[in-house]
């Protein structure tokens, strides 16, 4: 099973991400806004950051969605995933 980092204590299993989103060009959509707004009334958005997240994750986790914020790039987090795939 491969893992990716978020940045601070947060791992998800790379099954389980659904995509990598950058937060700046996905926040301009009506359809993202609404995806992070049901997330976030549901309790399903992990902040792992306190700072400005970059980039939004998004997973399906035994059925049910979970949107992580991350302080990471969308291109650093491709670059873990790639680096994991070869180990």
């Amino acid at each position: 099973m491969l893992y990716l980092h978020l940045g601070g204590d947060t791992v998800v299993r790379t099954e389980d991400i659904v995509g990598i989103f950058d937060l700046d060009n996905t926040t301009s959509s009506l359809h993202t806004r609404r995806l992070l707004a049901r997330a976030q009334k549901s309790d399903a958005v992990v902040a792992a950051t306190d700072d400005i997240p970059r980039s939004v994750v998004l997973c399906s986790e035994e059925g049910k969605e979970r949107v992580y914020l991350s302080l990471l790039s969308t291109a650093a987090l491709q670059r873990r995933l790639d680096e994991e795939a070869w180990r």
